[in-house]
């Protein structure tokens, strides 16, 4: 069984549709949060995983947005948050709010979580990947960090896809992960899209500039 992961769209339209256009042909597609935040297309992003029945969990920004808050979010980050409000119907805002913190699925053989298993705002990179941070699954998929990476162990794999909308690991490139089950192996890609259309977005959405410009730096 192939399974196309995703994680942290952040509203970015642009490039989650090229990420839609590079998967495989694949048996599954699930995503570790943040559907929503930063970039100018909440709407569109919500109603794209839904459309598909993707299996997701609440990410940060998912939370902020449904809950009303956005404690110690930075500028940019808080200027996503009141965007995706003013741009997302109740319906929508529901569903974000109904996402749980941790789902297992594939009968129980991959867990998603956002930031940590015992913490969904914990940021953890690859390098502190550990066999520990295992349960009963096979596979362990975090985002929130926006870097790709990921790491075998015998019991099992730890992963993060990067991120589709904001990748933070200094390639630009819209990033997710396909993983075999049948053989516990992970495949880490990456996809070109249009930045430039994504910053003028962001310019008519009257959002900062920076939401757009760091997207050309992949941070």
């Amino acid at each position: 069984m192939q399974v196309a992961v995703i994680s942290d769209i952040h509203s970015n339209k642009v490039a989650f549709d090229a990420v839609l256009d590079d998967l495989p042909d694949v048996d599954a597609v699930v995503c570790a949060g943040d559907v929503v935040g930063y970039n100018p297309w909440p709407a569109e992003c919500v109603a794209a995983v839904r459309k598909r029945e993707i299996p997701t969990v609440m990410g940060n920004h998912d939370r902020a947005v449904s809950s009303g808050t956005a404690f110690r979010f930075n500028s940019m980050a808080a200027a996503g948050v009141e965007h995706a409000r003013d741009q997302l119907d109740d319906d929508a805002v529901a569903w974000l709010a109904d996402l749980p913190d941790a789902r297992t699925v594939l009968d129980g053989r991959l867990k998603l979580v956002h930031g940590h298993p015992d913490d969904p705002d914990r940021y953890t990179y690859p390098e502190e990947f550990s066999p520990s941070m295992l349960d009963d699954e096979d596979v362990l998929v975090m985002g929130h960090t926006h870097v790709q990476g990921h790491e075998i162990f015998d019991e099992g794999i730890v992963m993060n896809p990067g991120s589709v909308g904001q990748p933070r690991d200094s390639d630009p490139r819209a990033a997710y992960a396909l993983v075999d089950l049948d053989d516990l192996s992970v495949e880490e890609r990456r996809v070109g899209y249009d930045i430039d259309s994504v910053m003028e977005a962001v310019k008519e959405a009257d959002l900062p500039d920076r939401i757009g410009e760091r997207l050309y730096e992949g941070r």
